[in-house]
């Protein structure tokens, strides 16, 4: 469970509304809305429990609507159901005391004109299930039935049951080390787990900004399996690297931290702000080019070429659940064919003799190893250069036959992205 305390408890549930209907109507809308100006005038204290209920009810929102069906004969206007799904999570998966799940979420409700109808059904509703007790954990009713079922038949049953159980699970911290050196002073210093690649996988919650070593740009955020891509191509100071679709900036990070002369190339101007303010906090140089990767003009080639191509992002539940409620089935087959024209884009930037790293932080097959098998066969100047078995802090069991990394978010220890990763080599 989650404990944080609002400042003003109406103002605070009233946000994490806000951010729950915005998550669920578009892919990155909770981000969007907590930095709407409404949200933004709250207090931190409330804009945190804010985020963080809103989370909550989005790691468990298949296991909630199962709760709420028998207790609705009919279909609520949606702002209710948001209502009632905020107040469930409260009850049995937040802090918060029953009384005041309940009470709150009343009052919410005879706030608003279009809801106050609805204030007594929702009363009725949480405090029935408040009779029947906590609901016992099922992981199966965490994901959307549609992509259970994909995980299913790509993973087999008991891998998809494993994912799922991950949805729920509020994740650690990870970040990628700037200097090796500094790893074992660094675990020190923020209690932290030294993870196999170079990781450091941190406990404590809050700011990140305020824990130590990040004014000095000794680390920055980076999830396990995000960082193992870049690793996989043993850049350094005599080499060229580029990153291609490289916003918010990790893999442009180690690039350039190996000595690589880096290019990071981002159709988005504004998330290439990111990047460029990263790589000044760590002290690192890079180029930053605003570009469509698939049709940049330049026509340099590099020894390294890494493309974390743009895809549905299943992988990503364990911090943005809302992408498993924003995704729809029809999603696949459109990022499917954006990932073709830039990894061929991609391939034809590597120089002859380099390696280029094709990675998804999705689940699902038509973007990892369809694409790369597609891809294979249609550029025979290419060939898999297969991982060695734990190679870049992967775990043994992400190897495939094939020699590429198939990261499932269960396969380490606390959980890691879902990642799918190849690296090719030109002839």
């Amino acid at each position: 469970m989650t404990d944080v305390s609002p400042a003003d408890d109406l103002a605070a549930r009233r946000a994490a509304l806000t951010l729950l209907e915005a998550a669920l109507e578009r892919r990155g809308g909770i981000d969007e809305a907590a930095g709407a100006g409404a949200l933004q005038r709250l207090d931190a204290r409330d804009r945190a429990f804010a985020r963080a209920l809103t989370l909550a009810t989005l790691r468990r929102l298949g296991s909630i609507d199962r709760l709420l069906s028998p207790k609705l004969t009919r279909e609520p206007p949606a702002r209710v159901r948001s209502l009632l799904r905020l107040g469930v999570a409260q009850l049995f998966w937040f802090d918060t005391p029953d009384h005041a799940a309940v009470s709150t979420s009343v009052e919410l409700a005879d706030r608003e004109k279009a809801t106050r109808p609805f204030k007594g059904l929702v009363n009725a509703v949480l405090r029935g299930l408040l009779r029947d007790g906590a609901p016992a954990d099922d992981p199966e009713t965490l994901a959307p039935p549609w992509l259970l079922a994909r995980w299913q038949a790509a993973w087999g049953p008991e891998a998809a049951r494993a994912i799922a159980a991950e949805i729920a699970a509020e994740p650690a911290t990870d970040l990628t080390v700037r200097e090796n050196g500094d790893i074992e002073i660094l675990a020190a210093e923020l209690e932290a787990q030294a993870l196999p690649g170079g990781t450091l996988r941190v406990a404590q919650r809050g700011d990140p900004s305020l824990w130590p070593g990040f004014s000095e740009g000794r680390w920055w955020v980076q999830d396990a399996a995000a960082a193992i891509p870049a690793r996989l191509l043993h850049a350094n100071a005599e080499q060229t690297a580029v990153d291609l679709c490289a916003a918010p900036g990790g893999k442009t990070l180690q690039l350039a931290a190996a000595g690589a002369a880096t290019v990071a190339v981002d159709r988005s101007a504004e998330r290439l702000k990111r990047v460029s303010e990263n790589l000044a906090r760590m002290s690192l140089t890079a180029e930053v080019v605003a570009a469509d990767a698939g049709a940049w003009a330049d026509t340099r080639t590099f020894d390294a070429v890494l493309l974390d191509a743009p895809c549905s992002a299943t992988g990503t539940f364990r911090r943005h659940p809302d992408v498993l409620w924003a995704a729809r089935p029809g999603d696949i087959a459109k990022l499917a064919a954006v990932q073709t024209r830039l990894l061929d884009s991609a391939a034809a930037r590597v120089a002859p003799g380099g390696r280029l790293v094709y990675c998804v932080c999705s689940l699902e097959p038509e973007e990892g190893e369809d694409q790369v098998r597609a891809f294979l066969a249609r550029n025979p100047g290419f060939v898999t250069e297969p991982c060695a078995p734990g190679e870049g802090g992967a775990p043994e069991t992400s190897l495939t036959p094939e020699g590429w990394l198939r990261l499932l978010p269960h396969q380490r220890e606390g959980g890691q992205d879902g990642f799918f990763i190849a690296r090719l080599a030109r002839a």
